[in-house]
């Protein structure tokens, strides 16, 4: 097997566990806030997510862009150096928890001062609990980069996406029967199942011999951090394209108004998830191939993912932009159904981003972290002002449209920059008839205006659609060698007989 089909089925594989925890994760992160929201006043439900929200900016800053340069970079030093591994580990997890432990005295202390500006005097007891949990998520966060760097999932999917949300749900469970959920208990439970998470981590990477630390060293450190300030900004930039439209629909427009908005935005982002767990193991994998200079492995692993990503989110696409009443109206009732068009417009936009590959991760492993962030600051400032100019035109259609636009402008960017570089870009003949055909057959549905009244005759529809597609996909040959030895070693893990779907898949390759 080439070395490219070993990355791809390593991804793949970790892709499907990574994508399957965070469904589950979901799953129980719903559950936990449905239940806080019958116990707490929706003021007090107002401040926890206020609170968490300030609580993940300072997360960004105290990481300082680690959690994505460590995979990058313990990937080059096992290639280049791996006796500096340990020290490099070390080093980072110092100068992590220096930042950190600063930054959760900095919260405590000025707990008030933050109350002040908001204007919430619970705000206060918030943050002498709950900033305590500050050095302990970087912390997990930084032993996840760490084991990723080494191509494994498993210590994300256990303790991040597993036992922290599962305990999260049982401890606001058990005071929901106990009949004690009160705004000073949510936070002293989130402050627990962080704790439990964090040591459960340490314990079981340590007894799993996983790594060993070494001494600390200033040189990697600086090293370190001049690679992972612009992710950092990046990230920051990020969250601020995240909740710019939210933001500024509230100034112009009403709390209606960004209610309805926020029945379509999460839906759209589900298209994200998918390439974010095949993202997981991306970067450790083709960092080796880009540090031993192998630029052909690496564009062919690129565009085979593309096209993996792409197809694997036509149906969640499709869906939602074929029948985003009938989505909205399943998932969050009748009275949200307004919100449709800018559900169609948020998933075209974020479809798009996905087209064109895994650019920006791509930047990250050839050493592109400066351009990562001025692309990121560009599309967030990019954003705000497309804000400004179409939400008092448009309203939440408006901020829908910028939100699409910015992502656009941000993967074209990263891509066009990507190819300057490295010439690698994701359109083989084989990932474009795939576009084309896609493309066209929703054109031609969306022509016939189909009324569909419920969910079940959207799947039913959908499914039709996907057979006929996948079916002129077959004819036009678009199917890559690499598909098939996936599906090859899906057929070996599974232990199950592929014979028919095999035998037509060699006729079309």
């Amino acid at each position: 097997m080439s070395e490219v089909n070993q990355a791809l089925h390593r991804i793949a594989k970790g892709a499907g566990i990574v994508f399957a925890g965070t469904i589950i994760s979901m799953f129980f992160g719903f559950l936990s806030k449905v239940i806080m929201v019958r116990f707490l006043s929706r003021a007090e439900y107002g401040v926890f997510n206020l609170a968490l929200t300030i609580l993940s900016i300072a997360l960004m800053i105290v990481t300082m862009g680690f959690p994505y340069s460590l995979p990058r970079e313990i990937a080059f030093y096992i290639e280049r150096k791996p006796s500096r591994i340990g020290s490099l580990i070390s080093t980072a997890l110092i100068i992590v928890l220096m930042t950190s432990l600063t930054a959760t005295a900095l919260l405590v202390l000025g707990s008030s001062h933050i109350a002040n500006v908001f204007n919430e005097g619970k705000l206060v007891y918030a943050f002498n609990v709950i900033s305590f949990a500050l050095p302990i998520s970087a912390l997990i966060n930084c032993f996840i980069a760490i084991s990723r760097g080494f191509g494994r999932v498993r210590e994300q999917v256990y303790f991040q996406k597993l036992l922290y949300p599962l305990l999260w749900f049982l401890l606001i469970g058990i005071g929901a029967l106990a009949k004690k959920i009160d705004f000073y208990y949510v936070f002293i439970v989130y402050l627990v199942a962080q704790a439990v998470t964090f040591f459960a981590l340490v314990i079981d990477v340590f007894k799993l011999g996983l790594f060993k630390l070494g001494s600390i060293n200033l040189k990697l450190g600086k090293e370190l951090i001049r690679f992972s300030l612009p992710l950092m900004l990046s990230d920051i930039a990020g969250f601020v394209m995240t909740w710019t439209d939210t933001l500024m629909l509230g100034y112009y427009k009403t709390s209606e108004v960004v209610g309805l908005y926020n029945s379509a935005t999460p839906i759209a982002r589900l298209i994200f998830r998918l390439s974010d767990s095949v993202a997981f193991l991306y970067t450790p994998l083709v960092s080796q191939f880009y540090v031993r200079g192998k630029i052909n492995e690496m564009k062919r692993t690129y565009q085979i993912l593309t096209k993996w990503i792409f197809l694997l989110t036509l149906p969640l696409f499709s869906v939602m932009f074929l029948f985003p009443e009938v989505t909205i109206n399943f998932l969050f009732g009748a009275k949200y159904v307004s919100a449709s068009q800018a559900l169609r417009i948020l998933a075209l936009g974020f479809t798009f981003y996905t087209l064109l590959g895994l650019n920006g991760w791509s930047l990250i492993v050839i050493g592109e972290s400066d351009f990562v962030m001025v692309s990121n600051l560009v599309s967030a400032v990019f954003n705000v002002i497309l804000n400004a100019f179409l939400i008092p035109l448009y309203g939440m259609n408006g901020a829908a449209m910028a939100t699409a636009v910015s992502y656009f402008v941000a993967t074209v960017f990263r891509s066009f920059w990507l190819y300057k570089k490295t010439k690698i870009h994701p359109f083989t003949w084989n990932y474009v008839k795939p576009l084309v055909i896609s493309f066209v057959l929703l054109g031609l549905i969306q022509s016939l205006h189909l009324r569909v009244s419920n969910i079940w005759n959207a799947i039913l529809a959908l499914v039709i659609f996907l057979a006929v597609y996948f079916f002129l996909v077959l004819l036009s040959k678009s199917i890559d060698k690499e598909d098939v030895e996936l599906l090859l070693a899906i057929e070996r893990r599974l232990g199950i007989d592929l014979g028919m779907i095999k035998k037509v898949l060699k006729r079309f390759v």
